[in-house]
């Protein structure tokens, strides 16, 4: 365990192995431990790297009052220059891959790889007209809300809605899995989760068509349609992208099915040595 001071508070993070190093990044609302099975496998070959974004885990609360996909990519560059870490390798999940994505547009060809799991773009998850996204912001009823309520409730509630709408389990189709990532968010407080909801809310995707990072997206056949159709245009929009879709699986697909998960990623990391 170690800690990156930062002027509104302390980052924390961990490093495991060595090697070239694989940065881990994790969901809205999750943490670092949601990486495990993937520390578990590749440590012995990689500096492997997790941490708990803002907001999050033993990070925590940060004085900020509002966050945003750039701030958190302010701070994993801090961290990767702490580290003295030259050409990661990026794994991002849901916000971490938003974040993997946020640092691949900053440097083009930087990046040694990425590997986006449940890889969203935006939230939602499609084209709004310009200028519209602010006057359609949930943020106000999403603060009345949280006044009466908590996160684990509303998060609860949020997975509801998008089980009716698209007829799937979503999240995860592991009760382990699922029971673990709501305990996760069921330790944010109020505060934090309604700015990591504006981070994302709040987020616009760049064009990523002059991102030169080998690219491989994962996504479970249970995700949501309106995320894999922005997966598709993610691989199409860079200049080296592949898409991987695992069965069985919903958006939390790196637990849900972690064995294939890592087999596809160490196969795209090093397909010579598969």
């Amino acid at each position: 365990m170690a800690t990156l001071p930062l002027e509104d508070g302390s980052l924390w993070y961990e490093t495991h192995g060595d090697g070239q190093p694989l940065v881990f990044i994790h969901g809205g609302w999750m943490n670092g431990q949601a990486w495990e099975p993937q520390v578990e496998r590749f440590a012995d070959e990689y500096q492997v790297i997790t941490l708990d974004v803002r907001g999050h885990g033993k990070t925590g609360a940060t004085e900020p009052n509002q966050y945003s996909i750039e701030l958190f990519t302010d701070d994993l560059e801090a961290l990767l220059s702490r580290l003295e870490v030259d050409n990661p390798i990026l794994c991002g999940l849901s916000l971490g891959s938003m974040v993997a994505q946020e640092y691949m547009n900053r440097h083009p060809d930087h990046a040694a790889g990425a590997v986006l799991g449940g890889a969203v773009r935006s939230m939602p998850p499609m084209d709004l007209p310009a200028g519209m996204k602010p006057f359609m912001s949930p943020l106000p009823a999403l603060t009345t809300t949280l006044s009466m309520t908590r996160p684990e409730t509303i998060f609860r509630s949020l997975l509801v809605s998008i089980q009716a709408t698209t007829g799937e389990q979503w999240l995860s189709v592991d009760p382990a899995v699922r029971s673990s990532a709501l305990d996760a968010v069921g330790e944010i407080s109020r505060r934090e989760f309604r700015k990591v909801f504006g981070a994302l809310y709040r987020y616009e995707p760049a064009d990523l068509s002059h991102v030169e990072t080998p690219t491989l997206v994962i996504h479970g056949e249970q995700e949501a349609p309106l995320v894999k159709q922005q997966g598709r245009q993610l691989v199409s929009e860079v200049a080296e992208g592949e898409r991987l879709e695992l069965s069985n699986s919903g958006h939390l697909v790196n637990q849900d099915r972690p064995d294939a998960f890592n087999t596809a990623t160490a196969a795209f990391l090093d397909p010579a040595a598969q």
